[in-house]
Formats: structure tokens, C-alpha cells, sequence
């Protein structure tokens, strides 16, 4: 029997034809809609969530990929966003979704470009996030503390660092995804389990305090969706479905490297920026021997579906790349790039002045719309744009509720799967392993030395709800990251697509 949390094309079709009024629509389905979705779920709501393209399709699939205890927000003074960050992060490591978010160690090399007071600073901040991470009751077995490194340390965990002037580092420790859009697909569909229909492709055109006028992007048909309470959470888009909502967008560009552009990275690097003492830089390692290099923070007038990358962000992480590294990045060494918007509220000063908490706002006819904020505090955010929409609706249940595939780490260990499977699928590993009973194929890459298996993309088809190749290639693997790599894969997905539809 098909599991309640499973979400395809079937099941999409069946729901957006139900006609019934639904207690919540929410609008949009990135992390902070999916969110939403399922802490009303959760309480025994009934909730309709739809969103104009795929799930995680704007910014949460952009993101760096952190669950992190706001050491920048530390930096400013904003103790109490660093403290709620500090509180999710433990919950996503702890009780949600272990599988998924994993401490990870971060180096901040000592080079002559971070005088002895900037040093301190940081480390002053460092063991302060180390507080935090105390007071939000997360175990020092799950995030160790920070500690100094000498020079040798500091390169025997990133051999790529200069070591001329090099004095050592700072050693710290945070949160990591596996996959920023695979938290959004888990959140989404555990709300689905809960009773929620999940609707993709599925457009906002009209939004009122009682529903929304929607049109199925894949047939063109429109259709009323009435419902007790509307909350808006289409992020940088939610200022154009209700009048008032004020943003100034933000574009944050990372690089995607090949792992081997930096020899033998063992742990992410924070790379102050120049002529800031709050900013920092990331080199995140990925598990699929990637390497991402972030961050910007410029603003932007328009937004597209999709942001471009200009070649003046990429040149600006390169250059920061330089100042530490022994042998410089070159621009043919970055095998692909993408950006992300940040939909922040608009206040005085630059974009990355602007606070990162997050507001809930009444439309004068009753839509909640739920901005600002960060990946690693969806859950909060969620909290509190049910909390202000249905007052009455009873506590949240999520900050203790396992998402889909979540398990503690012993658990995961005792099941017969592959270690990289169990990291991205938590307990569905094993089910994705017996996809390969009949087909043997199943369990081959995707593409020659890649970490991807065919059986990933058919579990996308039958269980996350991937409608296109794109779904599959962009937001349930990471495959597309690398043009040359979706080129070659495009037909593989294309042909499973196929071969699902002739046995419909």
C-alpha cells in the first residue's frame, strides 16, 4: 500500500479536483510554506498547500545549505534571532530530522588579513555561539565546541591554505544539510501524511481572505479554493499577492566547484570579508564531492523565476579565494553557479544590514503573510503564522514531531543500506534499495562517477512528487547543478518518465 506521506502525479490530480473548504490554503511551498503546511496539519487542521511551480523551487534550494546558530547575528548584537537559531538548529539535529542535518567543522584560517583584534573578536563570538548552543540544550556530543588550531591543524584540514603568515585558525563546529531541498521535500510530505494536500503547479492568481482564484499551470483550468484562513508564504513573490507587503529582495551567489579545485578539503572554511567584521564567506565540501563557495549579498529590482548569476559575483568570490589559497581558483575551475533571493523586509541601510527575523502581517481582509526569517528557523516561523491566523487552533506539536525518514543515528545504522543513502532517505533508504529487487539496474549511478543512483530518481517519480524532468534533475537530486552532467542525465529521467506513463 501506497505510504500516506507519498506524493506524485495521481495523487495531485485527485486533490486539486476535491472542492471541499479547507480550514488553511497556504501559497507557496518552499521550507517556510511547506512549514506552515505542516504545523496546521499537525493540529488537526485540514490544509490545502499549492505553489506556481515545484517544491522548493525560489530560494530554499538556493541556500547554503546550514542549519546555523546565528554567530553573524551574534555579531550585529541580535542576540535574540542568534538564540531562536540556536534553538531550531538543535531541534533540526536532535528530534526532526537528524538524517538529514549533521555537524559539520568550519576552520577560520589566521592569515595576514585578519589582524590579532579581529582574531579575538571571533573567537569572542565563537565561545559566545558556544553559550547559545548550551543554553538551547543541544548536546555537546552533537555540535563539539570551538577550539584554537595551529598553523598545522589549520592545513591539515584545508591543504590548499597559503602558508606564508599563516598563524594558525579557529576550529568551530554547525549544522549541515545534506540538501536544503531535500529538508523542504520531507517537511512537505510528512505534512502529507498529516492529511495535507500538497499541490504543485498549481498558481495563485487572485488571493482574498477567504481563498484564492488558482489556475493548474499543467492544464491551464482554473478553479476557486476557499478556505477559513489564506497565509501567503510565496516569499519574494508574496509582496505581488498582497497589497502592503514591502521587500527588498537580496541576491546571495554561491560557485560549485569540483572537489578537486581545493586537494583534500576536510572541513568548511569562514573567510572574513574585507572591511567587515560581522561578514563571512563559506566554503562548504559537499557529499558529493562538490565544493560551494559563498556568499553575496547584493539587492535586486526584479525577480525572475530563476536568478542569473552576473559574471561581477563571481568574480568577487574568486578574488576572496584568493587571498587565502596557496594556488589560485581559476575562472574555468568553477563547473557551475547559482543564486539565491532573500526575501527581507524592507528597512533602512544595505541588504546585509537588514535584520533576518522574520514578521507575520494582517492584510486588511485577513491574509497572513509570513516574511523575513531563515532556513533554519522555518519551523518557528510556521509556529507563529498559524499561531496569529488560528489563535485558537491549539499548541504546536512539530518542534517535537520526526519528519519523514527520521531517525536517531544508531537506528540508521542497523538498517541494510548504503551510508549515502541513509543520509539523504533517513528509513526510506531500505525501501529505496528494494526498488532493485526486479531491476538491479536500479542501484547503478546515474551518471559515471557520480553519487546518484537510478533508483533516486524513479523513488523522485513514485514518492516525492517530481512531475518533469526538472523536478527530478534540479530540486530531488542536485544532478543539474552541472550543465554538462544534466545534458547527459536528461534522457535517463526522460525515459523513466516515459516508461511510468505506459503503465498508467
Amino acid at each position: 500500500m501506497e505510504p500516506k506521506s507519498s506524493l506524485n502525479a495521481a495523487r495531485r490530480a485527485r486533490e486539486l479536483a476535491e472542492d471541499d473548504v479547507t480550514d488553511v490554503l497556504v501559497i507557496g511551498l518552499g521550507i517556510t510554506g511547506a512549514g506552515v503546511a505542516l504545523e496546521a496539519a499537525s493540529r488537526g487542521l485540514s490544509v490545502t498547500a499549492i505553489d506556481a511551480h515545484d517544491l522548493a523551487f525560489g530560494t530554499s534550494r538556493w541556500s547554503s545549505k546550514l542549519v546555523h546558530g546565528g554567530l553573524r547575528y551574534l555579531a550585529s548584537g541580535q542576540v535574540d534571532v542568534a538564540y531562536e537559531s540556536a534553538v531550531e538548529r538543535g531541534t533540526l539535529m536532535t528530534r526532526t530530522a537528524p538524517h538529514l542535518a549533521r555537524a559539520m567543522p568550519f576552520v577560520m584560517p589566521l592569515t595576514p588579513l585578519v589582524p590579532g583584534r579581529n582574531a579575538a573578536l571571533a573567537e569572542i563570538g565563537l565561545r559566545a555561539g558556544d553559550l547559545l548552543r548550551a543554553a538551547a540544550r543541544t548536546p555537546r556530543r552533537v555540535l563539539p565546541g570551538p577550539r584554537r588550531l595551529s598553523a598545522a591543524e589549520t592545513v591539515a584540514l584545508a591543504p590548499a591554505l597559503r602558508r606564508d603568515g599563516l598563524r594558525g585558525g579557529l576550529l568551530s563546529w554547525d549544522g549541515r544539510l545534506c540538501d536544503d531541498a531535500r529538508l523542504v521535500t520531507a517537511v512537505a510530505r510528512t505534512a502529507a501524511a498529516h492529511g495535507a494536500r500538497i499541490i504543485t503547479r498549481c498558481r495563485a492568481l487572485e488571493v482574498t481572505g477567504s481563498g484564492a482564484r488558482v489556475r493548474d499551470e499543467l492544464t491551464g483550468a482554473e478553479k476557486d479554493i476557499r478556505a477559513r484562513k489564506v497565509i501567503n508564504a510565496a516569499g519574494v513573490w508574496a509582496g505581488g499577492l498582497v497589497p502592503g507587503v514591502r521587500l527588498r529582495p537580496s541576491r546571495g551567489t554561491h560557485l560549485v566547484l569540483d572537489g578537486s579545485a581545493l586537494g583534500g578539503l576536510k572541513a568548511g572554511m569562514h573567510l572574513p570579508i574585507p572591511g567587515s567584521t560581522s561578514r563571512f564567506a563559506l566554503v562548504l565540501p559537499q557529499g558529493d564531492g562538490r565544493i560551494y563557495v559563498g556568499l553575496t549579498d547584493e539587492p535586486v529590482e526584479d525577480i525572475p523565476d530563476v536568478p542569473t548569476v552576473p559574471e561581477a559575483d563571481i568574480g568577487f568570490l574568486l578574488d576572496l579565494l584568493g587571498t587565502v589559497l596557496d594556488a589560485g581558483v581559476r575562472r574555468s575551475d568553477v563547473v557551475g553557479a547559482f543564486a539565491g533571493l532573500r526575501p527581507l523586509l524592507d528597512a533602512e541601510g544595505t541588504t546585509a544590514d537588514i535584520s533576518r527575523r522574520h514578521a507575520v502581517l494582517t492584510s486588511p481582509d485577513g491574509v497572513v503573510t509570513i516574511v523575513g526569517g531563515k532556513l533554519t528557523t522555518y519551523r518557528r516561523m510556521a509556529q507563529d503564522a498559524v499561531d496569529a491566523s488560528l489563535p485558537d487552533s491549539g499548541p504546536s506539536r512539530t518542534a517535537a514531531l520526526p519528519l519523514v525518514g527520521a531517525a536517531p543515528a544508531a537506528d540508521l545504522a542497523r538498517l541494510d543500506a548504503p551510508a549515502r543513502l541513509l543520509r539523504r532517505y533517513g528509513t526510506e533508504a531500505a525501501d529505496l534499495v528494494a526498488l532493485a529487487a526486479d531491476d538491479p539496474s536500479l542501484l547503478e549511478p546515474v551518471l559515471p562517477e557520480s553519487p546518484f543512483l537510478r533508483a533516486e530518481l524513479v523513488w523522485a517519480i513514485m514518492h516525492e512528487g517530481a512531475l518533469d524532468e526538472h523536478d527530478v534533475l534540479d530540486r530531488r537530486t542536485r544532478i543539474g547543478l552541472v550543465e554538462k552532467d544534466r545534458a547527459t542525465a536528461l534522457p535517463q529521467v526522460a525515459a523513466l518518465f516515459d516508461e511510468r506513463s505506459s503503465t498508467v
